[in-house]
């Protein structure tokens, strides 16, 4: 695990591609990049890699603002009513308030994800577990269990509003 203090973070820290707390989260593989405590809950950026078909519940964050920039691979982000292709190199904004989601479109595919604040650290530390290996873990043999994560999502600032995939709407 590598955390940055808050002091060190007002002068600057390099993290290499293998650095970064690495969880398991309901498919995927996340790392954390800048963590809350780096930045007294500010703001975070985490790393993800997901497989095709998989990715985030359908959610609104009140409080929070979220961003997508695709590294690898594609993505379909789906922000209020818009449906957006993600292929890499480009870059979503889902405002605080405004109910959104994303999937992978290809295998492994990779994102940097940003918010602001940091609060969906704490769903991502309470759902998911640390990462044995800095690999996908295995596929889900079910869909995540909704009536589980609605408190958890609602402890940390989000409100989960359906499972993951296109949102009802589309």
């Amino acid at each position: 695990m590598t955390v940055v203090s808050p002091e060190r973070a007002k002068h600057g820290y390099r993290l290499g591609g293998d650095e970064g707390e690495a969880f398991w989260l309901l498919g995927m593989l996340e790392i954390i990049k800048i963590s809350g405590e780096d930045t007294n809950g500010e703001y975070g950026l985490i790393e993800v890699t997901v497989r095709a078909g998989e990715g985030s519940p359908w959610h609104v964050h009140p409080d929070e603002d979220e961003w997508f920039y695709a590294l690898e691979g594609e993505f379909t982000v789906y922000v209020g009513e818009m449906r957006l292709s993600l292929p890499a190199g480009s870059f979503a904004f889902g405002p605080r308030g405004v109910p959104h989601t994303f999937m992978a479109e290809t295998d492994g595919a990779r994102a940097l994800i940003g918010f602001q604040p940091f609060l969906f650290e704490g769903f991502l530390r309470e759902v998911g577990e640390p990462a044995a290996e800095r690999v996908l873990p295995p596929p889900l043999q079910a869909p995540p269990d909704m009536e589980r994560l609605l408190p958890i999502g609602a402890r940390n600032g989000m409100e989960i509003l359906g499972p993951p995939g296109p949102p009802p709407a589309h």
